[in-house]
């Protein structure tokens, strides 16, 4: 269960709204939970503040495990950076756009963003179906930088507006595929949960696998009687592949290790229960270990323990990183802080060190694709 920050709302707060409560994040994440309309949501202040910066989040249940703690980690890195002195002194309004994560939805959202005068940026919009969808309004003709978002898949940016951050699908396939190789398996089988996963991402698993020498097979995500190998790689959401493991038939004494993508959320399927005795989940995320020793983790982890009655996460851990190179950018701007400045100070694309989380550029995409591994262990534990 969630408590509010350790002390009330003031000026150096604006925008920072009461935790999140986790139980009724599970009981809404639960596997066959029905996604609901959410109403857009501005963060209340208690007066104007000259800079804003907007987050639009896809809360429908598919998505809301890793939606609602990437908006936790960046609501927790705003409150700190505003204690902090903020932007030139003043507070950097932290304007949050709740959404069911409908392309209807999301452009109204995208809209309401580009409406507020006092905004000047879009900074970690989540989920990737979503982010996808934000950064195709930008193509359209969107005046604002969209700035670290949880966007996987490969984009091409003719407008020059998306500026990512994290290791993408391929990226991730490709490191989970470097473990598999090094741990002398010759083949994997590939699940993906939904059609159009498999459409966009069949062909990055199949290459990132025959560059290693690994064969590999697809699976059906339904179809679950006939034992799988014994390493899978699960391309889908937390709900999804609780779902598919607690389907999974596997012959007495046999071990199945299931590696999931960014998409999934260790702690929420270790709450989902049905953990499994003979099945182990690893999942890889485009983030340092929540338990590194790295100055942005320890921010991280200091400022959740201070504000949040939160666990750390790796998408807790994203959000984080995603506001505060946002914040890092904003402060780079030499004049006045206005959307075109700002975009302009985007599209440089200089390095920025980030307590030992590099975010650097090579050909409009980012060139430090960091991605670790963790897993959840047959008996619930979070190793990594």
């Amino acid at each position: 269960m969630s408590r509010a920050p350790s002390h009330a709302p003031a000026a150096g707060l604006a925008g920072v709204q009461p935790a999140l409560r986790r139980r009724a994040l599970l009981r809404a994440a639960g596997v066959g939970a029905a996604a609901c309309a959410l109403p857009l949501v501005r963060a209340q202040e208690p007066q104007a503040r000259p800079v804003a910066v907007a987050q639009i989040v896809d809360l429908s249940a598919p998505q809301q495990d890793v939606s609602r703690d990437f908006l936790i980690g960046s609501r927790a890195a705003w409150a700190d950076f505003n204690a902090r002195g903020g932007l030139r002194g003043q507070a950097v309004q932290h304007l949050v756009l709740e959404t069911d994560g409908s392309p209807e939805r999301l452009r109204q959202a995208w809209q309401a963003a580009h409406d507020e005068p006092a905004c000047v940026a879009l900074s970690g919009c989540a989920a990737d179906g979503a982010a996808a969808t934000i950064a195709a309004l930008q193509a359209g003709g969107g005046a604002l930088a969209l700035a670290a978002p949880w966007l996987h898949r490969q984009w091409h940016d003719a407008g020059d507006t998306v500026f990512s951050i994290f290791a993408d699908y391929q990226a991730q396939i490709g490191h989970a595929v470097r473990s598999l190789a090094a741990m002398g398996v010759p083949q994997a089988g590939v699940v993906f949960a939904r059609p159009e996963l498999q459409r966009q991402l069949q062909g990055s698993v199949a290459q990132a696998g025959a560059a290693m020498g690994l064969r590999t097979e697809v699976l059906s995500a339904a179809h679950t009687r006939t034992a799988p190998p014994a390493i899978v790689l699960f391309v889908g959401g937390t709900p999804e592949l609780h779902e598919y493991v607690s389907r999974l038939a596997l012959p007495a004494g046999r071990q199945c290790y299931v590696v999931a993508l960014a998409d999934v959320n260790l702690q929420v399927l270790g709450q989902l229960g049905g953990q499994r005795r003979n099945v182990s989940v690893i999942a890889t995320q485009p983030v340092p270990l929540v338990t590194a020793s790295l100055p942005i983790v320890r921010a991280y982890r200091a400022v959740m323990a201070r504000l949040y009655d939160e666990p750390p996460s790796p998408q807790g851990l994203a959000g984080f990183i995603a506001a505060r190179y946002t914040a890092e950018v904003l402060a780079s701007v030499a004049g006045p802080l206005q959307r075109a400045s700002v975009l302009a100070a985007f599209r440089r694309r200089q390095g920025v060190q980030l307590g030992g989380y590099a975010v650097a550029y090579q050909g409009g995409r980012p060139s430090h694709a960091q991605v670790t591994q963790s897993m959840l262990t047959a008996d619930g534990r979070i190793v990594g």
